[in-house]
């Protein structure tokens, strides 16, 4: 027992360090002991100045600094892309639907000028079956509502009347206005009459 405490004092006395330099275990050099006759390598802190450790400490802030500004430059490029991309994002379904607007324009003109309401009549179905077609291309679909089952994902009930037929009840009798799916989204309810 008296010994343990006589090695304990002794470990106590190797680990004071002089003043400015301290220990780290990260970075350690090798010391060559024996155990069993077998050489084994045993690893002695390395002593750093005060000096060297400020160093450190100035690079790794100096990194940390340009990582903070790289990423806040990352941040604020991010949020204007995002802002000119909201700015800008209808303007592929606006430039595909400004002939449907010159077609609407020569149409009007073209009223004044003749009484033929069928040739009137005949544009306007033009005009709206390239309008259709242009919201098909964009992923626009119509909803079918009429004589389907009543749906609350997919149907806003206006009113409700007794149903004409048995198989019409709690389903959908009448469409007050279209509703609409884009990619199997829901854009616009479909306003209905209801059997009951």
């Amino acid at each position: 027992m008296f010994n343990r405490m006589k090695n304990k004092k002794n470990i106590e006395k190797t680990d004071e360090k002089p003043v400015g330099e301290q220990a780290t275990d990260n970075i350690a050099e090798p010391n060559a002991a024996s155990e069993n006759g077998q050489e084994l390598e045993v690893s002695v802190p390395k002593t750093y100045t005060e000096e060297e450790y400020q160093s450190k400490v100035n690079e790794l802030n100096d990194k940390f600094l340009r990582l903070y500004s790289e990423f806040d430059n990352f941040r604020k490029r991010s949020l204007k892309e995002k802002i000119d991309m909201s700015r800008t994002a209808s303007e592929d379904v606006i430039k595909d639907l400004l002939p449907v607007l010159d077609d609407f324009d020569r149409a009007i003109a073209s009223m004044k000028d003749t009484d033929k309401v069928e040739a009137v009549k005949e544009g306007v179905e033009l005009i709206y079956s390239k309008m259709k077609a242009i919201f098909t291309t964009k992923g626009v679909k119509e909803m079918k509502s009429i004589g389907e089952n009543f749906d609350t994902d997919f149907h806003e009930a206006i009113t409700s009347i007794p149903a004409p037929t048995e198989e019409l009840k709690n389903k959908v009798v009448d469409e007050i206005q279209k509703g609409y799916l884009l990619h199997d989204k829901v854009i616009r309810f479909a306003k209905v009459v209801t059997g009951s």
